[in-house]
């Protein structure tokens, strides 16, 4: 098994790579998709954020209120860090859990959206990031999700620098090209990564006597 962490900026196009490399034959296990599962309503995640927030975070259907709560932790630091500390545990464990089910042939693809931030590079065989131009990303982010551009800024503002996700990037998927000639670049990537998965590991060098 090889374990792929996948990271890239807002609006850099992750999750189009993410699908495309779905398409190739990787098993996709998305970060941001079970943090949303792992507070869904009755679960103990849920619980433990309402007995953290009280229930003003709910919902009128007891959902979790995603822009509630995001208006409190992001102003919040302190705040932020006890939502992290509820919630990180718990998609960890769902990620091992969905990694291990995975064959032992597999390259497993774990759609990270923090990894750099968070300092996640080591828990992985090979990191591949996503990379696009801050003013592509501005674009798409203007354009395609409709947000205002001090918004967009703001956001990409928020999260590590460009060049701290390459210093980390085995890989780099250059994502400022048209959808087809990316779709090449990932078909290419793939490539690596099956011949990656099926090298033969190193064995561990015998202490010296």
């Amino acid at each position: 098994m090889l374990k792929v962490g996948l990271t890239g900026g807002i609006g850099a196009g992750k999750s189009e790579v993410s699908r495309l490399l779905v398409e190739c034959g990787a098993v996709l296990i998305d970060a941001d998709r079970i943090a949303r599962e792992v507070v869904a309503p009755g679960t103990p995640g849920l619980a433990a954020v309402v007995d953290a927030f009280g229930t003003e975070v709910l919902a009128a259907d007891g959902s979790l209120d995603r822009p509630k709560l995001g208006s409190i932790v992001f102003a919040d630091a302190d705040r932020l860090a006890v939502l992290n500390s509820i919630v990180h545990p718990l998609v960890g464990a769902r990620s091992r859990e969905l990694e291990s089910a995975a064959a032992e042939d597999s390259v497993v693809v774990h759609d990270v959206p923090l990894l750099t931030e968070n300092g996640l590079a080591p828990l992985y065989d090979v990191v591949v990031v996503v990379d696009a131009s801050p003013e592509t990303q501005l674009d798409r982010l203007v354009r395609l999700r409709g947000m205002t551009e001090q918004d967009a800024r703001a956001r990409m503002a928020a999260q590590a620098t460009r060049d701290k996700r390459r210093e980390i990037a085995d890989i780099v998927v250059d994502n400022d090209v048209p959808l087809e000639e990316l779709r090449q670049r990932v078909r290419d990537v793939w490539d690596e990564l099956v011949r990656r998965a099926h090298a033969p590991r190193k064995a561990p060098e015998a202490p010296q006597e």
